[in-house]
């Protein structure tokens, strides 16, 4: 993604169905200016308006085709940001350095995680070589954490052969209230191997709020899939946590992705509490 930063903004869904996937916005560079920034200077002789402006789109236009009617059933598909993004970007190979030291000098990783994290990714590579040092080496990533208090390696499978039936529970948690998430091995034996519960993934990106407390932020009943556009509906309820987001430390292939997408929380991951820990 050239000349885009993201702030403070997120997707509220209004004008994609009532999507509440909360993605994190996207601004180009030429959409933005310094605050305190002479605007007179600035304006564009493209505007967008009400109206429409000679060289620019009416607002008009903008909701329009934030949707489109799929000639296969006649549902909508929505366009947006998310659904876009393969067309707004250019391929990135992972062994692209350049990328790591962008990371560093543009602020957007501190020199203590670039580290942490290339260590990791390469401790994993040890792990997966194949040739009988993956438990040994996992042994010895969790008995290091342990000694700091840190998180254990999060590439585990869960304890539910592929195929059986994943347990449920209804807390019918509401925002505000107040969660703990459940240990990292509860959670495991909720999964199966391929750490799914109920159709949806624990990611490896979840394993560091193991243990901790958390407010509701929301229930999520509806998101767009990214790939086609089309509304989904969770079949079983689901909950996004205050300040819980991926930080793309473990990932493969997306190592520091900035884009925060918020975790997805079966309610069987979350136990409720009174108050928060002092």
């Amino acid at each position: 993604m050239a000349d885009a930063v993201h702030l403070e903004t997120r997707c509220e869904g209004d004008a994609h169905g009532g999507c509440e996937a909360g993605c994190l916005i996207f601004w180009k560079n030429a959409w933005l200016q310094e605050a305190g920034a002479d605007t007179r200077a600035s304006q564009s002789t493209a505007v967008v308006t009400s109206g429409g402006a000679r060289g620019g789109c009416a607002e008009e236009d903008v909701f329009r085709n934030a949707r489109r009617a799929d000639v296969t059933d006649g549902e909508p598909a929505y366009v947006c940001q998310a659904t876009q993004l393969p067309y707004a970007t250019s391929a990135l190979s992972h062994w692209n350095l350049s990328q790591y030291v962008e990371d560093y000098t543009s602020g957007n990783v501190s020199l203590g995680k670039l580290v942490s994290g290339l260590g990791f990714a390469s401790y994993r590579f040890l792990i997966n070589l194949g040739i009988g040092l993956g438990v040994p080496l996992r042994w010895l990533y969790d008995a290091f954490q342990r000694l700091r208090n840190g998180v254990p390696y999060p590439l585990r499978e869960g304890k539910l052969p592929l195929g059986a039936a994943t347990p449920t529970t209804v807390l019918n948690v509401q925002p505000g209230e107040l969660v703990r998430v459940k240990s990292y091995d509860a959670i495991l034996a909720t999964c199966d191997k391929a750490l799914r519960n109920r159709g949806m993934s624990f990611d490896k990106e979840m394993v560091p709020y193991c243990g901790g407390v958390f407010r509701v932020q929301k229930r999520v009943n509806r998101i767009v899939d990214e790939k086609t556009g089309k509304m989904l509906q969770m079949k079983n309820p689901c909950v996004v946590l205050d300040g819980a987001y991926c930080k793309s430390q473990y990932s493969e292939c997306r190592l520091f992705c900035p884009r925060s997408i918020y975790c997805y929380w079966r309610e069987i991951w979350l136990e409720r509490v009174e108050s928060l820990p002092k």
